[in-house]
């Protein structure tokens, strides 16, 4: 199978400020030097993490996924990140994977961050969204979900397995650095799968701080790259599906796992 080529995006998100940041991620597009499969940008890409989404919320026809349709469509290349949507009077923080060919999928941030209130305005989703990337299969998530092992949990049938790639794009702040980082390895070891995380840096409007630790990690749990804390930057790099199928099947700790079903 083809190697899959990733292109992570850590930026400093301009508080509420759409057209900053647009215009941030088409600099950031204009300096890629490679062909890319995936861009990956960071929850809430386009205002920053907010809990008061009706003054930023967009619905499904609005600028934002027709600007996030044209990069993909220009690049070639599928461009997935989170931002605020109102649908059927309810705001979801919405992460959206669209496609060069402007069709996209949607998942629904499952797990709400309640110390920041934002269950007090957002509707959690309830159903995981697993997609297929030229073979690979990309379980993406949004943030605080990364805490949750169980919703993240990759399961192994008759030889095959879920996902190969768990995807997480974070406005992770950095008082909680370590732990994202002790995270990350977890899921990529407990799940044998890659992992593929994006977070900002800078401080937001609210004045919390954000470090960025933006990596991608093999199988085993080792970072393949990270992208210096603290700076803005944009890495590429191929991920191989040969040496992770290899690893599973040398050391398939897949059939042991545990069936359990989640109770929604």
């Amino acid at each position: 199978m083809f190697n899959l080529t990733v292109t992570l995006i850590q930026p400093d998100l301009a508080w509420q400020d759409k057209k900053s940041n647009l215009l941030k991620f088409e600099d950031f597009f204009r300096k890629l030097d490679r062909k890319t499969d995936l861009i990956v940008l960071p929850e809430m890409f386009n205002t920053g993490f907010v809990v008061e989404p009706r003054a930023l919320a967009e619905d499904m026809n609005g600028p934002t996924l027709a600007w996030m349709s044209k990069q993909a469509g220009d690049l070639k290349t599928v461009i997935t990140g989170s931002l605020v949507i109102l649908e059927n009077g309810n705001y979801y923080n919405r992460l959206v994977w669209m496609q060069p060919d402007g069709r996209y999928f949607t998942y629904d941030k499952r797990h709400l961050f309640h110390p920041g209130n934002e269950h007090e305005q957002f509707s959690q989703g309830n159903t995981k969204l697993v997609v297929d990337l030229l073979g690979w299969k990309i379980c993406p998530l949004v943030c605080y979900d990364l805490r949750f092992p169980v919703w993240s949990k990759n399961t192994w049938t008759n030889g095959t397995y879920e996902y190969d790639i768990l995807l997480y794009m974070a406005n992770w702040p950095a008082a909680r650095g370590y732990a994202y980082r002790q995270l990350l390895i977890a899921r990529a070891i407990e799940n044998q799968c890659y992992v593929v995380a994006v977070n900002r840096v800078g401080i937001d409007g609210k004045g919390t701080n954000h470090q960025g630790d933006s990596a991608v990690i093999d199988f085993k749990g080792k970072h393949m790259i990270e992208i210096a804390p603290d700076e803005e930057g944009m890495e590429t790099l191929d991920v191989s599906y040969d040496k992770l199928a290899a690893f599973r099947d040398n050391f398939t700790v897949g059939m042991d796992w545990d069936s359990f079903g989640i109770r929604i």
